[in-house]
């Protein structure tokens, strides 16, 4: 992959955004969505090199593209867009377009918004919850043609609202609608782990080989994070969460904790190391955050554990 430039642009605002591209002033201060043919055919003739970034717009961004004969980077990934597929960016990730790549053909929207838009609401906490935000580019989702037409049927209504004057309603009906078309997103994302199942299996049968050899080793290892599993996978974390969690009902947390305390259960009933010892040779840097582990997840300590078994 071509390292990206070290000039990062930050990008703090709507309009700074728009002005970046050299679009028309939003006519909302705190959201816009931008038709990116018409943006294109805008720009016809302009040098595009100082726009193809790195930028780091602290910003949302929902975005649906075709048409990119290149690679677009987004963080530490890249992903050919060619193929529409909608992705989702949280504030502060970085965005490079690959110089030689050719956009004479691309066409989609993107629908930028300030976290300022959604501070008085509920959805400023909910958002967190929604794990396509720190998806990598390469899980974005694939929409079906209905769903493409489902969801250009809420940007328009919320492309309407925007542009009206702006009244004492305008901000909690964007939010309200802004939701809705996220909980579409999630709707279709959930889909998309359950109709792709041949590659989410497989993905799972991975995870589980990984985690079983991982706790079968009979040296002492560090406690296994999310992250080590998701590196292994070459997935991103919330990814490979949501896609356990669909199909299993447990986070890919909930499974370490599981596989941990089976290990756990055999070394206290099978040696005679210590609690402490049991502990250390489990990854925990403190004994008593195992015991209490081992006590929330089983209900006896593990010392009231290996004595029942007696």
């Amino acid at each position: 992959m071509k390292a990206p430039a070290k000039d990062f642009r930050v990008l703090a605002t709507v309009t700074d955004y728009t002005r970046f591209y050299g679009l028309p002033a939003p006519a909302h201060p705190l959201l816009t969505l931008i038709d990116l043919g018409q943006a294109r055919e805008q720009a016809n003739g302009v040098d595009l090199t100082p726009m193809l970034g790195p930028i780091v717009p602290q910003l949302y961004t929902v975005f649906l593209k075709r048409g990119l004969n290149g690679p677009l980077y987004y963080g530490h990934r890249s992903y050919d867009f060619q193929e529409g597929v909608l992705g989702f960016a949280a504030p502060g990730q970085v965005f490079q377009i690959d110089e030689v790549s050719d956009t004479s053909q691309l066409t989609g929207w993107m629908l930028v918004f300030h976290p300022d838009l959604l501070l008085k609401y509920p959805l400023a906490q909910k958002i967190a919850g929604y794990g396509f935000f720190s998806y990598d580019v390469h899980e974005a989702l694939h929409l079906s043609a209905q769903e493409e037409a489902l969801l250009a049927g809420l940007l328009q209504a919320l492309k309407l609202e925007y542009e009206r004057p702006i009244d004492a309603f305008s901000q909690d009906v964007l939010v309200s609608q802004l939701e809705v078309l996220l909980n579409y997103a999630n709707r279709f994302y959930h889909r998309q782990f359950l109709t792709r199942r041949a590659h989410e299996h497989d993905l799972l049968s991975r995870f589980d080989g990984l985690l079983r050899s991982y706790f079968a080793q009979d040296n002492e290892l560090p406690l296994p994070t999310v992250q080590h599993f998701a590196d292994a996978l070459h997935v991103s974390p919330a990814y490979l969460s949501d896609m356990l969690r669909t199909l299993t009902g447990q986070t890919t947390q909930q499974h370490i904790h599981h596989q941990l305390i089976e290990k756990a259960k055999h070394l206290l009933l099978t040696t005679s190391l210590s609690i402490n010892e049991t502990a250390f040779q489990l990854g925990f840097e403190y004994p008593h955050y195992f015991s209490r582990l081992f006590k929330s997840k089983t209900g006896l300590t593990p010392a009231a554990f290996r004595f029942s078994a007696q």
